[in-house]
């Protein structure tokens, strides 16, 4: 039988039932930082989890609270009704999605793939092309708002795909962050990267005003409480200024996802000067060694050029 008699119309795919803690089971795949959190957030509400790790021994705070680990994604999606993926790169949401092993082997009718890796915008649209096939749904929804948003609940969730599903999810969506509807298959990723182009020019320019204050004798705890509240305050100064000063890079985004970003920003057929100096500077910090440091770790490149050491 030909892959096109397989495929199911739009109208014959079921909408996923009611989202509820004590009937809806949740698969999650990939947890990293970010990760680790939004999955820990759902299972703390209730919300019985099944979960793959590349390393196993990374779901052992999961499983302590009663989580069950799955041998492959496929595995993960038979015992699921919602699978999340959160992976490094577009190359692992194509092995753990569209594998002979992968969720859609093994995603039943009527199951959602969540995608919140930021990745392509086409491979969104392809894996969403490939669930409608197996009778399924999938929503691109990646997040902004780093380890804090995931820790404490309030990401932005950049959600792409059917209206109504999103809808429908909802419920999972209000534990993590604020989920908003963007737009057709791909569109939260698209969303994605053109949070990430904001968010690269707002660390450049926090980093700089940050090296330019210091060097011309500010305190840079007391130039930051000054501008905060004016036309320079901004969330990326919320998030990461106070961790920039204090030389705390530990990773909720690698600084190589920020790098991994602004380049499918830099793929379409635009002039983003902003951007390109950007990548430059995050490519300097991968040259460096850096690339598995925090985004705003950027602050680095900006002060190596200046010829301070790190």
């Amino acid at each position: 039988m030909s892959v096109k008699s397989l495929r199911f119309s739009i109208m014959e795919i079921p909408y996923p039932k009611p989202v509820k803690p004590n009937q809806t089971r949740v698969g999650w795949i990939g947890i990293g930082v970010m990760g680790m959190a939004m999955a820990t957030r759902l299972q703390a509400a209730g919300y019985a989890l099944t979960v793959y790790a590349r390393s196993p021994e990374k779901a052992l705070p999961l499983q302590q609270h009663g989580a069950c680990l799955a041998d492959s994604p496929a595995d993960v999606a038979r015992s699921s009704d919602v699978v999340f993926t959160m992976v490094g790169h577009p190359s692992d949401v194509r092995s753990v999605v569209l594998s002979e092993n992968g969720v859609l082997a093994g995603l039943h009718a009527g199951g959602v793939l969540v995608d919140c890796t930021s990745s392509r915008p086409s491979l969104a649209r392809e894996v969403s092309e490939a669930a409608r096939a197996k009778g399924c749904w999938a929503i691109d929804a990646p997040v902004s708002g780093g380890d804090v948003g995931a820790r404490d609940g309030k990401l932005a969730i950049l959600a792409g795909g059917d209206g109504e599903v999103v809808t429908r999810l909802q419920p999972l969506f209000e534990i993590l962050g604020k989920a908003t509807h963007v737009g057709s298959a791909g569109c939260g990723q698209s969303c994605k990267i053109a949070n990430q182009i904001v968010v690269g020019g707002n660390l450049m320019g926090l980093s700089e005003g940050l090296i330019f204050a210091e060097k011309a004798g500010l305190d840079p705890r007391e130039f930051m409480e000054a501008v905060a509240p004016g036309a320079a305050g901004s969330k990326v100064m919320e998030l990461f200024g106070k961790r920039m000063i204090e030389k705390d890079f530990r990773p909720g985004a690698f600084a190589e996802y920020m790098l991994k970003d602004l380049g499918m920003g830099l793929e379409e057929e635009f002039v983003l000067p902003g951007a390109a100096l950007c990548k430059e500077m995050y490519l300097s910090m991968i040259a460096n060694g850096d690339g598995k440091i925090a985004h705003h770790g950027l602050i680095t490149a900006i002060e190596r050029i200046n010829g301070k050491k790190n």
